[in-house]
This record gives C-alpha cells, structure tokens and sequence, in this order.
C-alpha cells in the first residue's frame, strides 16, 4: 500500500478542495464519482498554479476511489491538463485548419519574436507560456487563441500586442 493509499481522504485536499471536487461529484449518480475526474483534475490543475504533479494526480485517485493509471490516463489524453510549470497566462494558439489559413503562422511568430519563447516554453518573469492546440471551435473568428476561459478571435499582431498588455 502507497503513501497515499494510508492517508485520510480528509487530508489529501484543503476543505475548499474538497467542497469543489464534491460539488462535482454530487453531479454524478451514486457510486459513480470516477464520472467527476476531469473536473477533480482541473480544479486541482488551478490551485497549483496551472499544472499537475504526478503527486496531485494520485491524490485525486485517492479521493475518487480510482486505481493512479486510469487518472495518468485521462491527465495525459486531453490537452488542457499540464505536466510542468506553466505562465501565469497560458496562451493557447490554434494552428488547425481555419486558424492556419487565416494567419496563425504569423500570430505565431509575432508570439517567438515579441516574447522570446517558442512551443511549451514559459517567459523568463513567467508571465506567459506558448502552447499549440487544436480546434477550439471558433473557425468563425480565426484566427484566435484562448487564455484562461477567455476566446480572443480575429487576431492580428497589433491586437495581439495589445492583449498581452492587458494581462497581468
């Protein structure tokens, strides 16, 4: 038996942790709480500053009752969970087919160029972190990227400027 495995589930999270990752839960039928794991994996991504440890990963499958492989499973296949430190402000570029066409190319080495980072790098002060993603389904406005829970839509280098401005 782990570490992890011996602990109080009571210990593994701050009560708020715990308070967030059971409201989730209760969104599930009963006896299906493993259904609330991608939420359990973001709210814990936020509270340690945008990423996963492998450490937190096990936690959450302490509290789900879930074996660790099938948590990796889920914390690896989908691209808006992190496996090392990231920005303050991840800004997630699309570079599928719509963004492409319409110049994601040159938002992108606007990016390099003005902050000094390429692909999964992070700015020296950590301010900003550079990832590739697909679709984020607003072709409409392409071409674009999120930061947060934010779209920002019909970049150009000179809007682009402008909303790295914006950021903390």
């Amino acid at each position: 038996m782990s570490a992890l495995e011996t602990l109080n589930k009571d210990e593994l999270f701050t009560p708020e942790i715990r308070a967030e990752i059971d409201r989730e839960i209760a969104k599930y039928p009963e006896g299906q709480k493993q259904s609330a794991v991608m939420a359990a994996l973001r709210i814990v991504q936020d509270d340690n500053g945008g990423w996963l440890t492998q450490e937190r990963m096990d936690e959450v499958a302490a509290y789900l009752d879930m074996p660790p492989i099938a948590v990796y499973e889920v914390a690896t296949f989908y691209s808006m969970y992190e496996h090392k430190p990231v920005g303050r402000n991840k800004l997630c570029i699309c570079t599928n087919v719509s963004c492409m066409i319409n110049g994601s190319d040159k938002i992108v080495e606007h990016l390099n160029n003005k902050l000094g980072i390429k692909w999964g790098e992070v700015t020296e002060d950590g301010r900003f972190s550079l990832k590739e993603v697909e679709c984020l389904g607003a072709c409409g406005g392409a071409p674009m990227m999120q930061v947060g829970r934010k779209y920002y839509e019909n970049l150009t280098p000179e809007t682009l400027d402008s909303i790295l401005d914006e950021l903390e």
